[in-house]
């Protein structure tokens, strides 16, 4: 089975809702599926140096109060997903299109696993950078990728075009919040849902195919 998981790398749910579907997958060891990351961008209209993140923040959301408390839930749910994040730590908030390139490359070299991880850990546990080409890097290399490629194809703008094209057919497509999952290309599910409800949606999607 081929899980599409339709997510952006800064985006809190979308860390959740992957643990979820991994933790969903564990409870189903019978069920042999190849989960592939594909690129949205929540903002793909950022600058790629970024911006200050409080500031993008406080105009997103004005209401100070209601920051907190968005940050309290996301803070409580992560928790419970065994997730140690430090959201506050995080000082810019990036254009993501470089790191989906990175994943992109990492799927190719049979990497994606390490590589994703590591973008996660350094957005929401390390407030690093992710649109800094030297970071994401570092994290390919520490995944065992060659990092002097890596950044080489970053300064090029390698493949910046397709991820572009990607995150509008999944637009075109209807998909307009993420985690965004579909299950062997016959049954989606939006958002982060809790393992035990992908749980039913892996049965019924092998249900499907048979």
């Amino acid at each position: 089975m081929q899980i599409d998981f339709i997510a952006d790398v800064v985006c809190p749910w979308c860390y959740l809702g992957w643990r979820r579907l991994n933790a969903a997958l564990a409870m189903r060891p019978d069920i042999e599926a190849t989960v592939v990351w594909r690129p949205y961008q929540l903002d793909p209209t950022l600058p790629e140096e970024g911006v200050d993140r409080k500031a993008y923040m406080a105009a997103k959301f004005p209401d100070a109060s209601r920051r907190a408390e968005i940050t309290r839930v996301l803070d409580d749910n992560a928790a419970q997903d065994g997730i140690t994040w430090d959201l506050t730590a995080i000082k810019v908030s990036p254009n993501t299109n470089a790191a989906h390139r990175l994943i992109r490359w990492a799927q190719t070299a049979g990497a994606q696993e390490p590589v994703l991880e590591g973008v996660l850990a350094a957005y929401f546990s390390e407030g690093k950078d992710i649109g800094d080409p030297v970071v994401l890097a570092d994290i390919a290399g520490a995944a065992g990728m060659d990092r002097l490629l890596v950044l080489q194809l970053l300064s090029e703008g390698a493949d910046k075009d397709t991820i572009t094209r990607e995150h509008q057919l999944a637009h075109q497509a209807g998909v307009s919040g993420v985690p965004f999952m579909i299950f062997d290309g016959k049954l989606a599910v939006s958002g982060a849902e809790p393992p035990e409800r992908l749980v039913k949606a892996l049965d019924k999607a092998v249900e499907m195919a048979a």
